[in-house]
């Protein structure tokens, strides 16, 4: 990927694609939603290889570790190039995509949850009174 030994937290973050800009990494760095080898950390905080990484995102969970450093944002392909995500982590978060597809399904109130407009006033209207 590139030379660099060392690289800001909420930029490897960007440049992992975990946020789409290096603003919304910083506030989750600073809301407590990314640790650094098990301790909360600033958006500044210089991460390398090796290090390890906890993100919780969307009710998702990532446990990762570092593999490379890039300061560029690239494809996304590139990108999970960067890290290695730990099994348990990967099986927990595909469980949990699974549940929450099932539960949609369920609970799909896609219909008619708006205020009806005229055609469907009509019809309502025709279907009351006859």
């Amino acid at each position: 990927m590139s030379e660099l030994e060392a690289v800001r937290l909420d930029k490897w973050l960007w440049a992992a694609r975990f946020f789409k800009t290096r603003k919304l990494a910083a506030e989750a760095i600073s809301g407590g939603k990314v640790h650094v080898n098990s301790q909360r950390a600033k958006p500044g905080k210089e991460v390398k290889a090796g290090t390890a990484l906890s993100i919780s995102k969307d009710n998702y969970r990532w446990d990762i570790t570092i593999i490379a450093i890039n300061g560029q944002r690239r494809s996304a392909k590139d990108a999970v190039l960067l890290y290695e995500e730990s099994a348990e982590s990967r099986a927990k978060r595909e469980q949990q995509i699974i549940q929450n597809r099932e539960q949609r399904e369920l609970f799909d109130f896609s219909g008619r949850d708006h205020k009806p407009n005229k055609k469907d006033r009509r019809l309502i209207h025709r279907f009351k009174q006859g």
